[in-house]
């Protein structure tokens, strides 16, 4: 696997990692009875709150 490759692979886990952690955070904080815009502040808190080392090494490993 080259350089770019790898890149790109680790860049798509991030990125898909952003999106689980948005819609996690989101649905959470909609199930508690927040309005949309605190879901969505909810959602942006857990993409600020992402362990992208964590995906990193997780990729790593495969």
């Amino acid at each position: 696997m080259n350089n770019k490759q790898s890149s790109l692979e680790i860049a798509e886990m991030v990125k898909n990692a952003c999106i689980e952690a948005a819609r996690e955070g989101f649905l959470d904080a909609s199930i508690s009875g927040l309005c949309s815009e605190g879901a969505l502040e909810a959602a942006i808190s857990a993409i600020q709150q992402l362990d992208v080392e964590m995906v990193v090494k997780k990729h790593s490993s495969k």
